[in-house]
């Protein structure tokens, strides 16, 4: 596939704050936006398949009512100026829009006025001003009162101090249902005071830090000629033989267009889009408290509008090039976020060496990476998504968790769902399970998958030494035979293949998906998070590419029953050898709380790997020249 970076850079550009003015414009004109309306949700649509690019920049919003008057999932052209289709949601099927932030404060407002609230808190010796309440999405349960209605389930932290970090007090025993429209409180459960543990965890307190360390020497990262990528048409990246565009959606945050790679004299496509498309959060504690704890970050909150505005040498080191995304609020208007997304490239290490023991050949090559990257906060979590690209054709992606971890009082030694992290604070066990959504796209759009698998050969005839093992690959025909588990034991990788396009020796050219290979899903098949986020119960899923399946949970997550996205994608069965194709990866991290991980928790992280398999007729890298250290040369 050849691809021209000028074309594509206008297709793929960020969204503008003129745009999204004027799609505020465009259904205020149309009776679709008003006082009452909220903006769940605006992002730009990408360009169907075909379609010339830049010709129509088309952009979804969901719309909600706070008067109760049902929301709407409307798609809007800014080049023709038009409503385009206006679809009224029935929230009782569908499920409701993402929380709002302004509904963030609203759950504490409304049960600061609740008779059964206010008792709970005065059978504690509480003093409700001192009580913060975290707005928590309610998920699907056995409360049938609660459909087409919208409900967030909100627990109490007490913060003693302005600075004081509410997450050291977490009030057990209680939670409260709340209706955000109407603004009444559905129930209040006490199941009797709980110790609100005492010791406080304020992180930047030196009664905690003790005196700061002044052994570290300052660490300087300079590129004195400037970066080795360029940056045209606000958000297309050149970088060494990389080329890509950088795209930002208020759900997914960081999404990568058309990465493609110079081979010689072609540019080679490898993904049209990639993104991460969902992230689930399931609590692992039976407590009837919080047995129904599960936070979908991506489709329930919005990731992409709570990204940080980053800092140089704080967030981000050395050479630094900043893109600064605009989105919408909640009002429909246009809100930059200052320097949302970092760009560098760094130094990784050795690439390639060799030390010739015939030749006297003694060979080193230096790799670097170019990264892009968010930050974003959500609660009590903060998440960092990296991307990275390398000299040698592998792309990679990193979730980094960092933040503060979900508390409760701790109910003694030998409780099997959470960890003691400091006396009488617990933090139940949960996952952080991830949905990478990779558009396929090797050297076209006819590609296949195949799982490959390491096998033992047993000793016998024809291996009478028993030295013996190969692989096995197994091509994987349709949806059905798509949805896969990971086997470390088995080594089991996933190729991406395109038949139709051959190395120099004969072999369709190729990208291996490397899973981590972590625990998937870990509650009950039959329970409601297993229903909603039945993506986080395989490691891979692939599908054939249709425009309208964006979301491995459907389009609307909060309070959607379950089995929308990928299970009715997969039910269609459909054939996936050498076509169109998405890739659906699952990752992520399996957390028991450490000792180690309060009062503020050290990152940690998850991903998966892309790398070549076939894909180039020999190393890429041959031609990556030699570092200039200080001084001259490395040896050649």
């Amino acid at each position: 596939m050849t691809i021209s970076s000028t074309e594509l850079a206008s297709a793929y550009a960020l969204a503008s704050a003129d745009e999204i003015t004027q799609v505020r414009r465009i259904l205020a004109d149309a009776g679709l936006a008003g006082e009452n309306i909220r903006f769940a949700y605006l992002g730009l649509l990408d360009p169907p398949r075909g379609a010339a690019p830049g010709a129509d920049r088309r952009f979804r919003a969901f719309l909600h009512d706070v008067s109760g008057a049902a929301p709407k999932d409307v798609v809007v052209s800014v080049t023709r100026n038009e409503v385009e289709s206006v679809t009224e949601l029935d929230t009782s099927v569908t499920g409701e829009l993402p929380v709002l932030e302004e509904e963030f404060a609203v759950v504490e407002e409304i049960l600061a006025g609740d008779e059964r609230w206010l008792k709970a808190l005065a059978d504690r010796n509480l003093d409700v001003g001192k009580v913060r309440v975290a707005p928590l999405s309610a998920g699907v349960f056995e409360y049938p009162e609660e459909k087409g209605r919208r409900i967030l389930r909100g627990l109490a932290f007490y913060q003693d101090f302005p600075e004081d970090s509410a997450w050291a007090h977490p009030v057990d025993g209680l939670v409260a249902y709340v209706d955000i429209v109407s603004k009444t409180v559905d129930q209040v459960l006490d199941f009797g005071p709980v110790a609100v543990p005492a010791e406080h965890g304020n992180y930047t307190d030196p009664e905690l830090t003790g005196p700061l360390r002044e052994t570290q020497k300052p660490i300087s990262i300079t590129q004195p000629e400037g970066p080795s990528f360029t940056v045209s048409g606000g958000n297309h990246i050149e970088w060494e033989k990389w080329s890509f565009d950088v795209g930002f959606d208020v759900r997914e945050g960081v999404v990568l267009h058309n990465i493609a790679f110079q081979d010689g004299h072609r540019k080679r496509s490898i993904i049209r889009r990639a993104s991460i498309a969902e992230m689930v959060v399931p609590y692992g504690d039976p407590s009837p408290v919080r047995s129904w704890q599960n936070y979908f970050d991506t489709g329930e909150y919005l990731v992409g509008q709570y990204a940080n505005s980053l800092e140089l040498g704080c967030d981000c080191l050395g050479d630094i090039t900043y893109l600064s995304p605009v989105i919408a609020d909640g009002f429909g208007n246009p809100r930059e976020i200052r320097n949302g997304i970092c760009m560098h490239e760094e130094d990784w290490s050795i690439l390639a060496k060799h030390s010739d023991l015939w030749t006297g050949i003694n060979y080193t090559r230096r790799n670097r990476r170019m990264v892009v990257s968010f930050f974003t906060t959500i609660g009590n979590y903060d998440y960092g998504f990296y991307w990275y690209l390398y000299l040698d054709g592998t792309i990679e992606f990193e979730a980094k968790a960092t933040g503060i971890v979900f508390t409760s009082a701790h109910p003694g030694k030998g409780y099997p769902y959470a960890s003691e992290l400091a006396p009488g604070l617990g933090a139940p066990f949960h996952q952080h399970l991830f949905s990478a959504r990779l558009d396929m796209a090797l050297d076209g759009l006819t590609n296949r998958v195949e799982e490959e698998e390491a096998v033992r050969v047993p000793l016998g005839e024809g291996n009478e030494r028993g030295n013996a093992f190969t692989r096995r690959r197994t091509l994987l025909r349709t949806e059905a035979e798509g949805a896969r588990d990971a086997d470390m034991a088995a080594g089991r990788t996933w190729i991406i293949s395109n038949p139709e396009s051959l190395n120099r020796l004969g072999d369709p050219v190729g990208y291996k998906l490397h899973p981590q290979g972590q625990p998937m899903l870990l509650a009950d098949s039959a329970s409601s998070v297993a229903r909603r986020a039945a993506f986080a119960t395989k490691d891979l899923w692939v599908t054939r590419h249709a425009e309208e399946e964006r979301y491995p949970t459907g389009d609307f997550v909060n309070q959607h029953a379950g089995d929308a996205g990928l299970p009715a994608y997969m039910a269609q069965d459909r054939g996936i050898d050498g076509e169109d194709i998405v890739l659906w990866h699952t990752f992520g991290l399996t957390h028991y709380p450490r000792v180690e991980d309060w009062p503020i928790m050290p990152v940690d992280t998850a991903g998966f790997k892309l790398r070549p398999e076939g894909f180039f007729d020999r190393s890429p890298v041959l031609d990556v020249p030699p570092n200039k250290p200080a001084g001259g040369h490395c040896h050649g």
